[in-house]
């Protein structure tokens, strides 16, 4: 959707374009946007990085990541104009003086362009600064903050105000890609197009909603920044409370970028706050040990390489989290997140109330309730669970549990599934900031976050072990239980 009082973006800059992000997810959805046509034909693609390479070296290592991490055939018409737009500055990022020799790279001080923070956060305020320094920053420019922004209210704080010395706020876009993926898109489309859904999304008809976010990988080598992280700072503060935002928010008034992130403000404040009084009652922390997964032997975290003995880091977090105003109160939304679990699964559901009386007693002693399922991956799409008669001639009306599929591989077999970072790019190109975090929720976010993690160590209990490969700590299971519910899985 274009921003019409923005001008199209036509110099992408990317800072720290040979790093693991830009080389799996940015460059790529760059050359999709390519391929479909969504980039103008004077855009530039500005890689900025330490190392010292020619543009001729730059673009082969980029044409190797293409082939690496796109899956499709690619098309070498459109990866030969894809590699023409791209220009390689070699800079030192903390050097402000060096950023003259960008400022001769790039086309014209009056465009629009976007500047991605593909860089450690700590950064991002020399960054700030050695572009205004060079004076190339206007007021139609944009830039993208890569999470985790900070580490706490206050940290996220700090580096935030160091990037709004330059940028105003209608310029920030921090990004949080589970906001660029198609499931959590139709989230608005489900809730707010559909009378079924729209008149009963509420206490009256909901019982609870359970969010899983279940990796089956571990740290992948990344146990020093892991460490300082854990789940609750990389999973639960961002992605699951966007999830929980846009699942829990009342209608925006339009699809403009403020009406939606008004609402999901809204709905992070009501968190009803975990404390040290209620923390073993409300959530569950876990760490994995020694197990198996997919019948290969995979070691515990603390035998990871380079792991502390004695850490005490969360890999799995459950929550059960309440919203204290008059649509949510009395539904409890069970939260769930974890690495080393059996499989790769992220998804909504959403538990409607059970019918209050049953005249299928004879066929359907207790008839379940309806399920609504929202697949976030691997195979997006949604699923309804209801009841259906089983066709036949018999006295009695038999009755079982049949499932409305929505498969978006299935119904949309033409249509390839986007990825989250093309469209969260295109949407900065055009200047529409509705899938991107403002500062208030993101330091909300952290409030509520930073009380947990707090209540964690005042208690000063270890987390829960559970073996790779299982779905958490028994504990997790126990605490969905004491409600009379189960996990989804």
């Amino acid at each position: 959707m274009k921003n019409i009082d923005c001008p199209l973006a036509n110099e992408i800059v990317i800072f720290g374009a040979l790093g693991d992000l830009s080389r799996r997810k940015l460059l790529p959805s760059l050359y999709q946007l390519e391929l479909a046509g969504l980039l103008s034909d004077d855009t530039r693609i500005i890689a900025v990085a330490r190392d010292d390479l020619t543009l001729a070296q730059f673009s082969q290592q980029i044409d190797q990541s293409l082939n690496e991490f796109i899956t499709e055939a690619l098309d070498s018409n459109t990866v030969t104009k894809f590699l023409a737009k791209l220009v390689y500055q070699q800079l030192d990022f903390k050097e402000t003086k060096s950023y003259s020799k960008l400022a001769k790279t790039l086309v014209s001080a009056n465009a629009a362009r976007v500047y991605y923070f593909s860089t450690p956060p700590a950064i991002y305020g020399d960054i700030s600064e050695g572009l205004k320094s060079a004076k190339l920053i206007n007021d139609v420019d944009r830039v993208v903050m890569e999470k985790p922004i900070g580490h706490c209210l206050e940290s996220s704080k700090v580096i935030n105000d160091q990037v709004s010395r330059y940028f105003n706020e209608n310029q920030i876009y921090r990004i949080d890609h589970y906001l660029g993926k198609e499931t959590v898109l139709n989230l608005l489309v489900l809730r707010f197009a559909n009378t079924l859904f729209t008149n009963n999304w509420d206490r009256n008809c909901i019982d609870h909603v359970q969010i899983t976010v279940a990796e089956s990988v571990g740290i992948e080598g990344r146990w020093g920044f892991y460490d300082e992280a854990g789940q609750m700072r990389d999973m639960v503060q961002n992605h699951l409370l966007q999830v929980l935002s846009l699942l829990a928010m009342e209608p925006p008034a339009d699809l403009s970028a403020d009406s939606i992130r008004d609402e999901k403000l809204k709905v992070i404040k009501a968190l009803k706050p975990i404390t040290r009084q209620n923390v073993k009652e409300k959530t569950v922390r876990g760490q994995y040990a020694d197990g198996y997964l997919n019948g290969v032997a995979v070691p515990g975290y603390l035998n990871e390489e380079g792991a502390k003995a004695n850490s005490a880091t969360e890999t799995f977090v459950a929550i059960k989290a309440e919203i204290d105003n008059w649509r949510w109160a009395g539904v409890p939304f069970y939260l769930r997140t974890g690495k080393r679990m059996p499989q790769k699964h992220s998804e909504i559901v959403v538990h409607f109330k059970q019918q209050a009386h049953n005249i299928f007693s004879e066929s359907y002693t207790d008839l379940p309730s309806n399920k609504l399922t929202i697949r976030l991956q691997p195979d997006e799409g949604v699923e309804l669970e209801m009841m259906n008669k089983i066709p036949g001639i018999s006295s009695q009306m038999q009755i079982h549990e049949n499932k409305l599929d929505l498969s978006f591989s299935q119904a949309y077999d033409n249509q390839r599934v986007v990825d989250a970072y093309e469209r969260l790019i295109l949407e900065v190109i055009n200047g529409n900031q509705s899938l991107f975090v403002r500062r208030d929720e993101v330091e909300a976010a952290w409030q509520w976050a930073d009380s947990i993690i707090a209540a964690w160590k005042a208690t000063h209990d270890a987390p829960k072990p559970y073996a790779a490969g299982s779905w958490g700590p028994v504990s997790s299971i126990s605490l969905i239980a004491r409600d009379d519910r189960q996990w989804v899985e």
